[in-house]
């Protein structure tokens, strides 16, 4: 079959293939909870924690691979503001508002949970995200059940759910900056930038000034993924006001090179290397740790009425018109599947306690307990709608 036309959004062109790699994840988290809580345990653990050059295993995975998937959510969020669901202000107050309600009230959840323990505040922004392949993946599950705009609008929301991410890992977790790398990486970023007011069309300069950034960014203290990001926003894309963007700009020639590889290949591994939790040890203790049930309730509960809130309100005071076939059920599944919050809040928690720490394990239980809570209950609540049952 031929490829699909670069000229339509990658996020819809891809929407199938988000789904089925939402799904493949799914099957590394199983496979690593499986190999965490077995005879293989000891290997799976010793595995992650091979040193390869200067940083381990897992350490190359969640800072080195996932810098390629920051680069395509950058990208996917450059394409989204200049020429897809977003581009114009009117687009944007539905899933802009729906998108800051789901991570504002996650994250008061937390904090209520946790305000006597404070070594566990700083993880406040582990509920906040949203997993776009995971949510895909079960959405996907319901076939034609669920109408497009649904898909569009959850694809929406999730995207501006990581820019949010990614500002608070800028803002929030960042500490000892080494001030010379610093600079470094702000000159690299100038030159960048520099060739994209040219119009530099060629891929290589941006590339090869992207794994410069990446090295600047990663000694300076800053999470080194966030030159995916910068490297993203800095690629070119030709457009002429009312036709579709050139197939041949760097941008998408970088987006459609690499989504497959994010997808199928990126996404499950961090997956497998994350989500292995040992159950084993497991006490009604632990698993009413207020760390724990904050990241569960923030999830299922906060993410739920925060945007369920959000798009109610906004439609019946009228500012926006509701997703059209949708039902207030759907609308409710929706926001229960926005409580998937896997592959950033594994991200974030790794940030906010530290890869290996007991609280950090602890984030991973809680994580998981939410986000499987929100994919079965969003899942019950979608396949169960009727389109009758309009908004």
């Amino acid at each position: 079959m031929p490829l699909p036309s670069l000229r339509l959004s990658m996020i819809r062109q891809f929407l199938s293939n988000q789904a089925a790699g939402g799904q493949l994840l799914m099957l590394a988290a199983v496979l690593a909870m499986i190999a965490a809580n077995s005879r293989l345990s000891a290997d799976y653990f010793h595995l992650l924690h091979i040193n390869l050059g200067p940083m381990s295993l897992l350490h190359w995975i969640n800072d080195g691979l996932m810098a390629v998937f920051f680069l395509l959510v950058g990208c996917e969020i450059k394409r989204e503001f200049l020429d897809g669901q977003m581009a114009s202000w009117p687009r944007r107050i539905l899933p802009g508002l729906a998108a800051a309600a789901g991570m504002a009230v996650p994250a008061l959840v937390y904090v209520a949970f946790n305000l006597e323990a404070p070594a566990n505040l700083r993880g406040w922004a582990i509920p906040t995200a949203t997993d776009i392949a995971f949510a895909l993946g079960v959405l996907a599950l319901l076939g034609d059940r669920v109408p497009g705009s649904l898909k569009l609008l959850l694809t929406a929301i999730a995207v501006i759910d990581d820019l949010g991410a990614i500002v608070v890992i800028a803002a929030v977790y960042t500490s000892d900056l080494a001030v010379p790398a610093l600079l470094a990486a702000a000159a690299i970023t100038s030159l960048m930038a520099l060739l994209a007011w040219r119009q530099v069309q060629s891929l290589w300069p941006y590339l090869l000034l992207g794994a410069g950034l990446w090295l600047a960014i990663h000694a300076s203290g800053i999470h080194a993924t966030l030159a995916g990001v910068i490297t993203a926003l800095l690629l070119p894309i030709r457009k002429t006001p009312g036709t579709p963007e050139d197939d041949d700009s760097p941008l998408l020639r970088v987006e459609h090179a690499i989504a497959p590889w994010v997808s199928f290949g990126i996404v499950p591994v961090f997956g497998f290397a994350n989500a292995g939790v040992d159950l084993r040890a497991l006490s009604l203790e632990t698993a009413l740790d207020p760390l724990v049930l904050g990241i569960a309730a923030g999830l299922v509960v906060g993410k739920q009425l925060g945007i369920f809130a959000a798009i109610w309100g906004l439609a019946r005071t009228g500012i926006v018109d509701m997703p059209v076939d949708a039902t207030i059920r759907q609308v409710w599944g929706l926001a229960l599947l926005c409580g998937i919050g896997f592959t950033m809040s594994l991200f974030i928690s790794a940030l906010a306690f530290g890869e290996g720490s007991a609280q950090e394990a602890a984030a991973k239980l809680g994580i998981i307990a939410g986000s499987l809570a929100s994919a079965l209950v969003g899942l019950a609540v979608l396949a169960g709608s009727h389109r009758e049952e309009r908004v």
